[in-house]
């Protein structure tokens, strides 16, 4: 039996986070993951400039055999009217790929890590969490995913009682052919809105690659929305007509939506365990990002893991992403005041779409980097 200050369940963006900000802090780590690295991961997959500051990424160095697609415009519609593009100027985010993202940031850290080990049982003895049998830690940190075992250990876990966002995805290279058939460029990444404003679709091209998909609120009949919307596309030239068959689905919460608790006895949630993603965007990466770091910085203070300790995390995730909205309250990508007729008017407004859709809710520019950074 290994023991360890804390065991972090998942080696994605929060978890490789979480291990490296904790390195110089004396306490020991151990990263465990089912996949092994570089894993397959779908994902439209883009981080911005405030991301890559917080991480320390000089976006030169990581654009040196990796795609990075600098996007400088966004294409933004309604299902069933036209478009609009706006130009922002300069660059205001980049597009990436999870499997080489992930994979990037799990190399930067030293943590000692158990990949390609999935997580079979979780018991509770004396003070300390043990994982598989074979590792024991008084604080456990749930960084796998919606389904992650940990989380299943606080409050209600995963279940059907959670308003889920379910998705469907594609991410694939093209053809050369492919590629010339396509209109979708790829500094300007294409989000179209579902007309009763349940969710939206996206298509994404980032250098060579083209990422496709549909997420919904209400996940009733998902695969019909998403063939729906391929095949209009592939009718208006903005998708090639020979796309994979196979989509990958995954689910996440929304922040607002979400009612997990964050922490117990020797228990933490970061990331997507923790329902964080963007309530407006369901973007995850920016939150997962900096929930591991808010994490950091309590471990780091704390010198024991109980409930009433941990709360401290879930006050400083408070006071960065706000306060939960109600739970009963519903709508995937637009407030209550929006979801109205008036929809389809302002989605084809340039200012809407741009200062609002894109800046607000999408980049969060009105957010500034968080102090804290690796």
């Amino acid at each position: 039996m290994e023991t360890y200050d804390l065991i972090i369940v998942g080696a994605g963006p929060a978890g490789s986070t979480l291990a490296k900000a904790l390195e110089d802090s004396g306490k020991r780590a151990l990263l465990i993951d089912k996949h092994k690295f570089p894993r397959d991961k779908t994902c439209a997959g883009w981080v911005t400039p405030s991301v890559m500051e917080t991480l320390g990424i000089d976006p030169a160095e990581y654009g040196n055999g990796r795609t990075l697609q600098p996007i400088r415009r966004f294409r933004i519609g309604m299902m069933g009217q036209a478009a609009v593009e706006n130009d922002h100027g300069g660059v205001v985010s980049y597009g990436i790929r999870r499997c080489e993202f992930d994979d990037y940031l799990l190399s930067r850290t030293n943590t000692p890590r158990q990949l390609g080990t999935p997580v079979k049982s979780i018991t509770r003895k004396d003070d300390n969490w043990l994982v598989n049998e074979a590792w024991s830690a008084p604080l456990l940190v749930g960084a796998g995913g919606h389904f992650c075992p940990v989380a299943r250990l606080i409050g209600d876990g995963p279940g059907s009682h959670e308003t889920v966002v379910a998705a469907k995805e594609v991410e694939f290279e093209m053809t050369p052919e492919q590629a010339s058939a396509c209109k979708a460029r790829g500094d300007t990444p294409e989000l179209w809105f579902c007309q009763d404003l349940k969710g939206y679709a996206w298509i994404f091209r980032k250098g060579n690659y083209l990422n496709v998909g549909l997420g919904r609120e209400d996940n009733h009949k998902l695969s019909n929305h998403l063939q729906d919307f391929v095949e209009t596309m592939k009718a208006s030239g903005r998708l090639p007509a020979d796309l994979p068959g196979r989509f990958k689905g995954h689910a996440y919460l929304l922040y607002d939506h979400s009612g997990r608790a964050l922490t117990g006895d020797g228990l933490l949630l970061i990331g997507d365990a923790a329902g964080l993603a963007y309530t407006q965007s369901g973007e995850g990466i920016r939150p997962a990002i900096e929930s591991a770091l808010l994490a950091a910085d309590v471990i780091r203070r704390t010198p024991e893991f109980s409930a009433t300790t941990l709360q401290t995390y879930s006050d400083a995730i408070r006071k960065r992403f706000g306060h939960r909205g109600p739970a009963a309250e519903q709508g995937f990508q637009l407030p209550a005041w929006i979801r109205m007729p008036m929809a389809g008017i302002l989605m084809r407004s340039h200012w809407f779409t741009r200062k609002v859709v894109t800046e607000k809710w999408f980049l969060h520019e009105q957010v500034p980097p968080l102090a804290a950074n690796i």
